[in-house]
Order: C-alpha cells, then sequence, then structure tokens
C-alpha cells in the first residue's frame, strides 16, 4: 500500500481538528452543561473518525464490512483479527464506542463531567498509538 491515502489523511486532519477542539473545552475551569456536551461531542467526533479511518484500511484490505445489527463492535473485532489493530488499543477504544452509544441515545445534560474527563484525558496517547499502528499496516 505505501503511502497514507488521502480520504485516511482527510479523516486524520478532522480528527485532530477535533483533538485540539477538546483541548480548548477542557482548559476551561468552569463547566456548563454546555462546556460539558461540547466534550462531549468532540469525543465522539474522535471515535467516528477512528472507525472511519478503521473502514478505509478494510477497505484497502478487500475486508468485507461487519453487518448493520453490531457493527460498531464487530468493526474494532474485525481490526483486530486482520491485524490491522492491537488488541490492547482495541480493548482501549472500547470504551469510547461504549460511550459513543450513549451519548447517541440519550440527553446533553446526562453527560457526567468525570467521565468525560477521563476518557479526554487518555484520548490523546490513544490516538497517537492509533495512528502509529495504522501507519504501520498502510505502510506494508
Amino acid at each position: 500500500m505505501g503511502k497514507i491515502p488521502k480520504q485516511i489523511l482527510a479523516e486524520k486532519q478532522n480528527v485532530e481538528v477535533a483533538l485540539d477542539n477538546l483541548k480548548r473545552a477542557m482548559a476551561r475551569k468552569n463547566r456548563s452543561v454546555i462546556e460539558l456536551a461540547a466534550i462531549g461531542t468532540f469525543l465522539h467526533n474522535i471515535y467516528n473518525g477512528i472507525e472511519n479511518i478503521l473502514k478505509q484500511v478494510l477497505r484497502l484490505k478487500n475486508v468485507e464490512m461487519p453487518k448493520p445489527d453490531s457493527w460498531h463492535k464487530d468493526l474494532l473485532n474485525l481490526s483486530v483479527s486482520k491485524g490491522i489493530i492491537s488488541e490492547t488499543l482495541s480493548d482501549q477504544l472500547y470504551e469510547y464506542l461504549t460511550f459513543r452509544h450513549f451519548f447517541i441515545h440519550s440527553y446533553g445534560f446526562m453527560l457526567e463531567e468525570k467521565q468525560l474527563k477521563g476518557l479526554a484525558g487518555n484520548i490523546h496517547d490513544i490516538w497517537a498509538e492509533f495512528m502509529s499502528e495504522i501507519s504501520a499496516v498502510v505502510a506494508q
């Protein structure tokens, strides 16, 4: 495959914008429900970008996409089984998948600052590891 395809680079850029916005939102001292909703949105955007990149890499490897019923979880499992990401990284990403499900099916005022802080505190390291693993696979 060699170089990273432009679709993956575009997703990478979008995720990095969301990461920067998340960092700015987390720097605010007083967080109202509005700031918490923004933090939740940025975390959701970042995870969606990760899923989009995984889908692109699987397509590059001519791997059939998971079926609609539980495809978000299946996408992580398939990515591990095809050597796209490590099981350790998948386990870390699963926490964000769980948050994504909650975020989509709940209300912004239900977000808890403690949970958001934990997710936001880890996402930069997880993103760096994710891009490292993706880059290694795409370069093959």
